[in-house]
């Protein structure tokens, strides 16, 4: 009895929030849940920086200090984990090529091409319409644009890129987070 009850709220979670990711939703976009977290670069912790130099830019990293707080060797991260991916344009030379400092390192701007937001969030692998090929646990990913307003797009990508991360709970970058959560 207890079983089917838990399946019935389960079912009714998932068809709600269904209904609610579908709403505004166009066929060239992604629905989500993600929401923009404001003021994330003053009060979120930046745990990297990441250089793609093919593509110009200087992926700089944050993490929510909730979420931080609570992480634990080996274990998943925490609901209400909370991952910023701000990707600076870098510094280019007369040829268009990227400059870079003393060291050999990227020079970024304060030029923001956009802003990728992954969080987690309890039940949400259990009431997202996605189907198996695109499941990544309670993870969903939104695109912003600099001014931090919805870059309304396809987040298959997303999806699909940080699949094969599953034993990683999803993410790149967990032991650069691990790392940060002890200093």
């Amino acid at each position: 009895m207890r079983i089917w009850m838990f399946s019935g709220v389960i079912g009714a979670i998932a068809l709600a929030a269904g209904a609610a990711l579908s709403q505004g939703a166009t066929p060239d976009t992604t629905a989500t849940r993600v929401k923009f977290p404001a003021d994330f670069a003053k009060s979120f912790r930046l745990y990297d920086k990441v250089e793609k130099a093919d593509r110009k830019i200087v992926r700089y990293l944050y993490v929510n200090p909730e979420a931080l707080a609570k992480v634990s060797a080996d274990a998943p991260f925490p609901n209400g984990t909370v991952l910023v991916m701000e990707d600076h344009e870098v510094a280019l030379d007369t040829a268009g090529k990227p400059l870079v400092d003393a060291a050999g390192k990227l020079q970024p701007t304060g030029r923001v091409k956009g802003i990728a937001v992954m969080a987690k969030e309890l039940m949400w692998g259990e009431t997202n319409p996605f189907p198996p090929e695109k499941d990544n646990g309670d993870w969903e990913y939104a695109s912003f644009k600099a001014d931090g307003s919805p870059n309304p797009i396809k987040l298959d990508a997303c999806y699909a890129c940080h699949l094969p991360q599953k034993g990683l709970d999803f993410t790149f970058t967990g032991k650069k987070i691990h790392e940060a959560s002890k200093k």
